[in-house]
């Protein structure tokens, strides 16, 4: 009777090839989405008459929108059928898209970035979800890993197309773009996904057919959805707000966040359908992984964080020339990513874990002592050494997670990935910074002398190279317990 519950036949238009091309066009068009609107927050600025501390939420406010939500949405997924709701993503995406585009006021364009990013929640957690449906159990290293390299393209194409839209058309062209990508989007998802059975429904048809009684549907958790959605938000917003300075404010956040992920864990022990299973969180494959994803999103987003300041301030580059040093990372992880997914394939996703984790740490150690003795060089070849290291993890680590997740369980754990390699972006952004400045030895990092920025950089990457050492330990101890 399991073949019952298994997916819909798709119809002959739908490919495999186009279901992967459509699925890779969303992770694009979502990372993209976040990367381009940086760009514009001078012009914004001005645009607004604005301080750049309110134009900052126009990046927030999709951040945090996607990390409140994306659990919420897989789990959706799961119970009402994926393609209707990354339908409903993509659609929602292009409309408050093309409306931030026609934004009269700032506050108009926050909160039609706070609905691009309810889309893109869906777009990010369904689309891994979605390989499941669409790919061979033999290749899916190789999807996670294109899927990482169209995240990295989009991250990387970001900045440089959004200056030259804003240069030759205005601001407002950027929102227009990512609006007409996610129309395209929305229509290759429609054309070559499958209609998957939600898991709901194949579940009751199961029953009906085998005599096992039970619960016709799965019942969505409301109480533990605001309970999740409120604990993420203010974890974000503690992590987010006074712009380096962690203050009452801030603490007080956090401990919310503390008190409610304790009631969360309680209520989701109780109710008879929960968002988030926590046997889930007991799996000796996704519990591990989870944690990893976070570590080393943490470490990742300190190149972000310590970087420029490193390359300016240290090594004295300009604008132009310490934007082109940056965009090594991403476009490395473009050019890798579909071979590190091959890889995982070929030699498994255990092995590769580890592997793309002692890169990692290779890299961090990079990091702290070469730039300071090669400058740019050193920084490049520290880069270069690093990203692949991270491409070979990610695609791993998805793999690992996802090749074997119950179909009833697609969503909600995909979700869950993004989530944890959204909130060590999060948490990076301000753990890493504040490790930063106070290797520095002050807060103003901008007025800090040479040397100063160049011992921060090799203390904070020396701490990073920990961290990583730290999500090894994880990665050894949890094929020792298999």
């Amino acid at each position: 009777m399991a073949d019952i519950a298994e997916t819909r036949a798709a119809p002959g238009s739908h490919s495999a090839a186009g279901a992967l091309a459509s699925l890779s066009l969303a992770m694009l068009v979502s990372s993209l989405a976040t990367s381009i609107a940086n760009v514009a927050l001078p012009t914004l600025s001005v645009a607004f008459a604005a301080s750049f501390a309110a134009v900052q939420w126009v990046v927030l406010a999709y951040l945090l929108a996607i990390t409140v939500l994306i659990v919420i949405v897989g789990r959706l997924g799961d119970l009402v059928g994926r393609l209707p709701l990354l339908i409903v993503g993509l659609a929602l995406f292009s409309a408050a898209s093309f409306a931030a585009a026609l934004a009269p006021s700032l506050a108009f364009l926050i909160g039609a970035r706070a609905v691009q990013g309810l889309g893109a929640a869906a777009m990010m957690a369904l689309t891994m979800a979605f390989v499941g449906e669409t790919v061979p159990k033999e290749r899916t290293g190789s999807a996670m890993g294109l899927l990482g390299t169209m995240s990295a393209i989009g991250t990387a194409l970001g900045p440089s197309l959004g200056g030259v839209l804003i240069a030759a058309l205005g601001w407002r062209s950027i929102f227009l773009v990512n609006a007409a990508l996610g129309a395209v989007a929305l229509l290759a998802a429609w054309r070559f996904l499958p209609a998957a059975m939600p898991a709901s429904e194949a579940a009751g048809i199961v029953r009906r057919a085998t005599g096992v009684r039970g619960e016709a549907r799965g019942r969505f958790d409301m109480l533990g959805t605001l309970l999740l959605a409120a604990t993420l938000a203010a974890y974000a917003l503690s992590m987010t707000m006074g712009r380096g300075h962690f203050g009452g404010l801030n603490i007080a956040l956090l401990g919310a966040a503390a008190a409610g992920a304790v009631l969360f864990v309680i209520v989701e022990a109780k109710v008879a359908s929960p968002l988030v299973k926590l046997a889930l969180l007991r799996d000796r494959v996704l519990a591990p992984s989870l944690a990893m994803n976070a570590l080393v999103s943490t470490v990742m987003m300190a190149t972000l964080v310590v970087g420029p300041f490193f390359l300016s301030r240290a090594l004295g580059l300009g604008d132009a020339a310490t934007g082109a040093v940056l965009s090594i990372g991403p476009v490395v992880s473009a050019l890798c990513g579909v071979i590190a997914g091959r890889v995982v394939d070929r030699l498994g996703a255990a092995a590769m874990i580890t592997a793309g984790l002692m890169l990692m740490v290779a890299g961090c150690v990079a990091l702290a002592a070469l730039p300071g003795l090669f400058g740019v060089a050193g920084y490049a070849a520290a880069i270069i050494l690093l990203t692949p290291g991270y491409q070979l993890f990610q695609a791993a680590n998805n793999t690992a997670v996802m090749a074997d997740v119950d179909r009833n369980e697609r969503g909600v754990v995909s979700g869950m990935l993004s989530l944890s390699r959204n909130l060590g972006l999060v948490t990076g952004t301000a753990v890493m910074g504040a490790v930063f400045a106070f290797a520095v030895g002050t807060g103003n990092i901008a007025a800090a002398p040479p040397e100063a920025v160049a011992g921060g950089m090799r203390f904070t990457f020396a701490a990073a190279s920990m961290l990583v050492v730290v999500a090894a330990v994880i990665a050894v101890a949890g094929r020792r317990s298999e």
